[in-house]
């Protein structure tokens, strides 16, 4: 008796461990749209989600012109973790419009870009099923300098993240590439942190011009 509840202990014990490891994101999440919730919310906002980039805009609402603004980006995820957790991160909040930033750390894992396209073109199609009314922003992987060993998959996966949204109604690229790099093509070490991998204060600033016009009206 003694060992078979040892056994049915070890197992439960192993399931648990495994299904935090499964779903890494899931407490972040929840503490996250949490938050969200009391601190109140519009519906016909836009959402910014995505990775760590996204999380860590400090400087987001300067951008938005006095529009809502929403920003669920969390930990290092990657497409197949925001294709999870759609609806607590996207859906729930009934926005008009979308930017997503995923697929950095997934070339980082060696994940195949067809994989990431997939799971990006399952959350586009799971979104537009909601409202097919949504505008989707999907926004290129930035040249980060601790991660340029890699730059031509980054390039490829960009390239083909492009060519997806020319294809799709109410979906459309952003790059970011060409305004993080010198006119060499080399990323710039002094808009990173030290980690040379996330912006400083000095990159966003840099990269919220490439938002300003969604918000402007001056969009191209």
């Amino acid at each position: 008796m003694k060992k078979s509840l040892f056994v049915l202990f070890i197992f439960f014990a192993v399931s648990i461990t495994g299904f935090a490891q499964k779903y890494p994101f899931e407490e972040e999440v929840r503490k996250l749209s949490a938050k969200l919730d009391s601190v109140g919310w519009n519906s016909g906002g836009t959402d910014f989600t995505g990775s760590s980039t996204i999380r860590m805009w400090r400087s987001l609402s300067q951008i938005s012109i006095g529009q809502e603004v929403i920003n669920t980006g969390f930990g290092g995820s990657k497409a197949t973790d925001l294709a999870r957790y759609l609806y607590p991160l996207v859906l729930k909040f009934d926005p008009n419009r979308v930017f997503i930033y995923e697929g950095d750390n997934d070339l980082w894992a060696d994940v195949p870009t067809n994989e990431i396209l997939t799971s990006l073109k399952q959350i586009v199609i799971r979104i537009h099923l909601v409202n097919p009314e949504i505008e989707i922003v999907l926004i290129g992987a930035k040249p980060s300098p601790s991660r340029w060993e890699k730059k031509e998959n980054y390039l490829d996966f960009n390239q083909l993240l492009s060519r997806y949204c020319e294809q799709t109604e109410k979906v459309t690229y952003l790059d970011t590439w060409k305004a993080l790099t010198d006119t060499n093509g080399n990323p710039r070490p002094e808009l990173y942190i030290q980690d040379q991998l996330h912006l400083n204060t000095k990159g966003y600033l840099v990269w919220n011009q490439l938002f300003i016009p969604y918000f402007s009206g001056n969009l191209k």
